[in-house]
């Protein structure tokens, strides 16, 4: 059976309402679905959603994907296609002022969907790892909070991408594909297989700003308001975090009370490519001036790009490899990457490694120069620390 929806997006329908649904029915003995978008200029997200719920999103990545009970297009949910009347989701991302003439055609189909052939790449060797002070039974963990794979808008598999982030050093990396939890089943194998903890995580992705949540907390509703994701991830045990609230059109502009605005942000973001910028700390400051976790993300896509897996890198104080623990409890750094200058904190002490020559400037202002290689301070209270260059170039940051 097929179902066309055709017609013509304008600005005035992306202003009123900026997602549309588009029904279609299922019938009984259905056993694959296939959609596929069409339109001209301008930008339209893709998803899905079924009867019992959410069943995928691929935004702006894919114009086409097929979902059936054992197999499903990246970024979609396989599983049981239940009958009853489903629906297209359609994202008016970009439409351009003449407007955007769309088409979607709808194909149920009694023969399953074929499962392509997926191959993992080799388990990569591992670069050694870098002793840094820690507590007896905790452990500093090198990884990367923001990555993105063929789930939604990135270039590798899980496989991977899990190969390639073990390559680099890396004891965890966090997958965060926009809008969508299908990524999440792959994570524990290709992480077995490469030899490194896979963090669940998705970026919930709107026009106005970008959260990441991180834990198997089940799919987050990004058509609902902020206060409900942050809510929703505590409720199930995982973090959320506001991601590159700078950063272009892609910065935090969503309305979400001071009450409910959690602790963590990505402060350290790939495209913070010039640190003595402070506008990124500034903002950190308004947004809790009782202090933040400060995180660092790469936001990797594609080997293609500039962006470097662990540039910048997080590191947690994890007992028995916690990751999520030790984020959930605050216990974080960044650096800009494995073997960078990094500021610790252990217990109420500061400990600056490797960074001779900077200088430790503490929440409120009061700054301390670093001499020698592994300096200790006694640390006062929460807020963020940074270590800074002569030049003002922030090299190192730490809750």
């Amino acid at each position: 059976m097929t179902t066309v929806h055709r017609g013509r997006w304008t600005v005035e329908d992306r202003l009123e309402r900026g997602l549309r649904e588009l029904p279609f029915d299922v019938p009984a003995g259905t056993a694959s679905i296939t959609v596929e978008l069409s339109f001209e200029g301008g930008v339209i997200d893709l998803g899905c959603h079924g009867p019992d719920g959410f069943r995928g999103w691929s935004g702006g990545a894919r114009t086409q994907f097929t979902i059936g009970p054992e197999w499903a297009t990246p970024g979609y949910l396989p599983g049981e296609l239940e009958p009853g009347t489903w629906h297209v989701w359609l994202g008016l991302h970009r439409i351009l002022p003449d407007g955007v003439p769309y088409e979607v055609t709808v194909t149920t189909s009694t023969s399953p969907a074929r499962r392509p052939e997926e191959t993992p790449p080799p388990a990569p060797e591992r670069p050694p790892g870098r002793d840094l002070p820690a507590p007896e039974g905790m452990r500093w963990l090198a990884g990367d909070l923001h990555s993105h794979t063929v789930h939604s808008d990135g270039t590798l598999t899980v496989h991977e991408l899990a190969c390639l982030a073990a390559s680099r050093g890396l004891d965890f990396l966090a997958v965060t594909d926009h809008n969508t939890v299908s990524h999440h089943p792959l994570l524990p194998a290709a992480g077995a297989h490469a030899g490194i903890h896979l963090v669940p995580g998705q970026e919930v992705t709107t026009d106005l700003g970008h959260a990441n949540v991180f834990g198997d907390t089940g799919w987050v509703d990004f058509r609902r308001p902020s206060a409900d994701w942050a809510a929703f991830a505590e409720e199930r045990g995982g973090v959320m975090s506001i991601n590159h609230p700078l950063s272009g059109d892609c910065a935090w502009r969503r309305p979400l009370p001071a009450a409910a605005r959690p602790r963590f942000a990505e402060i350290w973001h790939s495209s913070w490519w010039d640190r003595r910028w402070g506008a990124p700390l500034a903002w950190a400051d308004v947004w809790r001036p009782d202090g933040i976790v400060p995180l660092g993300g790469s936001d990797f896509h594609d080997p293609a790009q500039h962006k470097t897996l662990g540039d910048p890198l997080t590191w947690v104080l994890a007992e028995d490899g916690d990751v999520l623990g030790a984020l959930a409890a605050g216990r974080t750094s960044v650096s800009a990457g494995p073997d960078a200058p990094v500021l610790l904190r252990v217990d109420d002490e500061l400990i600056a490694v490797g960074a001779d020559g900077t200088v430790l400037i503490r929440p409120d202002g009061r700054r301390v120069a670093v001499r020698g290689d592994r300096v200790r301070v006694a640390a006062d209270g929460p807020g963020m620390h940074r270590l800074e260059t002569y030049e003002n170039e922030v090299i190192a940051l730490c809750g």
